[in-house]
């Protein structure tokens, strides 16, 4: 099948005005960073509470991980409450549940009144499997999720082209076209008297003595910043450590949409319909492995196909950044700090979850205290957790010396379309042919924390297999921790 540019159809179907040339204040009660779902919900919140505001986007509002995402807005996050009722106790997943379910709850409302068509839908949600050892498994969840508070039912039928042996449905779930919705959040906030800065790049962020945000060329005094970034932007809190970076990709195109929203529990095929498309995601891998994502997007393209789709239309990916005990981060971004604030980790469920995170930041900066807080701390632990903390950093001291040996036995220039990683003398070279010959070349090692990058030859950006930064063939920042670029190399 032919498949399209990567191009996002939220991205497409909704166009922005330009917020790169508005004035930066100099001082604001409160400074967002980051314009995406967690950020804007935490804006418009705090203007509502009589709070003065600025949101810096370092891109677009709404164009990184927030308008590339299949945008379910589902309180049921795959096969979750189970393990979460085992880890966090019954309290704990009936407060992940409810704050989940909040979040579906003020999307509708307040999308309903500010007048916002952001063509919100209520839609039944599936978690099924094909394979018969996972009945078990599933009935489990659906008892978990049931007692979590959500209206949650074992099933044996979906309406799928696929032969199940169960499903766990929840219903009252939502979808939208989270652009849509994040454009006219963007509206309101402006309408109330904030600030959006847009191409607005943040070198840092001093605490003390005032916390002091630094951005494109000048500074802005807050009581209060908030680094709702996706990834954190700041070296601060070791969150590089505690967080794994994916990528999923989504294809988008025409077939007969489903009544509902799908998630296969093997293959962690996602399904859901929308204005006559189908949009199907999966084939997941950790941002910056040595795949070739080409030929992933062509296997998912061949599993729309089976779901019903004729033709691809559009195709993108997300980025998504998962907890050590896959609960988002959200609080104070260090133990030490008063005034720091933080929301990451949304492991794939973002449109909830980062509802959540700002509707709980909105209050524990105000003072009034959100019960989830505790649930939701970055820096809560445990014995699992170290496990896992143990293979993220397993994972990051492969790729330093793995992709040293790479790079070292790989010569030569790439071929037309192609980057290619090598070495020269004692410099680390990321090398991009584009299509009229011309070779650029960049220094391999992320400026986060030096890792080399790799090659993502569908988006052709540069991607850190450490920590998930993503650059352009240019060495431009596309996605953080990264803030600098990398530096030119001459040929």
């Amino acid at each position: 099948m032919q498949l399209p540019p990567p191009l996002s159809l939220w991205v497409d179907t909704a166009p922005s005005p330009d917020r790169a040339t508005r004035p930066l204040p100099t001082e604001v009660d409160v400074v967002v960073i980051g314009a995406g779902i967690a950020g804007l919900t935490t804006a418009y919140a705090l203007l509502n509470a009589g709070r003065s505001v600025l949101v810096a986007e370092a891109g677009q509002v709404a164009g990184g991980v927030s308008g590339h995402t299949t945008a379910k807005v589902s309180a049921q996050h795959g096969l979750k409450y189970a393990t979460l009722k085992s880890r966090k106790g019954t309290d704990g997943a009936r407060q992940y549940a409810r704050s989940q379910s909040d979040a579906i709850d003020w999307i509708e409302r307040t999308s309903a009144e500010l007048g916002i068509d952001c063509d919100f839908e209520r839609r039944d949600s599936y978690v099924y499997s094909t394979r018969d050892k996972q009945v078990g498994k599933l009935k489990e969840e659906a008892d978990a999720a049931q007692e979590a508070g959500l209206p949650a039912t074992f099933v044996t039928d979906v309406d799928l082209p696929v032969d199940v042996v169960g499903a766990v449905r929840v219903t009252e779930q939502a979808q939208f076209h989270p652009r849509k919705w994040l454009l006219g959040l963007a509206a309101a906030i402006e309408g109330l008297g904030g600030t959006i800065l847009e191409q607005a790049r943040v070198q840092r962020v001093d605490e003390r003595p005032v916390p002091t945000v630094h951005v494109r060329g000048g500074q802005v005094r807050a009581a209060d910043v908030v680094i709702a970034t996706h990834y954190p932007i700041l070296d601060r809190g070791l969150y590089f450590a505690r967080l794994e970076p994916t990528r999923d990709l989504v294809v988008t195109g025409e077939g007969d949409p489903p009544p509902g929203m799908y998630l296969d529990a093997d293959t962690h095929h996602s399904v859901r319909g929308y204005d006559g498309l189908l949009i199907v995601g999966g084939e997941h891998y950790r941002t910056g492995e040595h795949v070739d994502v080409e030929a992933r997007y062509e296997t998912l393209a061949d599993v729309a196909t089976r779901f019903g789709v004729r033709r691809v239309t559009h195709r993108w990916s997300a980025h998504d950044m998962s907890t050590l005990d896959s609960v988002p981060y959200v609080g104070r971004y260090h133990p030490g700090t008063r005034h720091l604030w933080v929301a990451t980790g949304f492991g794939q469920w973002g449109m909830t979850g980062g509802t959540a995170a700002g509707l709980l930041l909105d209050k524990e900066i105000r003072g009034e205290g959100s019960e989830y807080a505790g649930l939701y701390d970055p820096y809560r632990f445990d014995l699992r957790s170290s496990v896992k903390l143990a293979e993220n950093n397993g994972q990051v001291t492969k790729h330093l010396v793995t992709d040293h040996l790479r790079a070292v036995t790989s010569g030569g220039l790439p071929s037309v379309g192609e980057g290619k990683v090598t070495r020269r003398g004692t410099q680390f070279v990321a090398s991009y042919r584009d299509e009229d010959g011309t070779v650029r070349s960049v220094n391999a090692r992320c400026t986060h924390l030096g890792c080399l990058v790799a090659f993502n030859n569908a988006e052709r950006t540069w991607d850190c297999p450490c920590h998930g930064s993503r650059f352009g063939t240019d060495g431009s920042v596309v996605q953080g921790p990264a803030t600098r670029a990398l530096p030119p190399v001459a040929d």
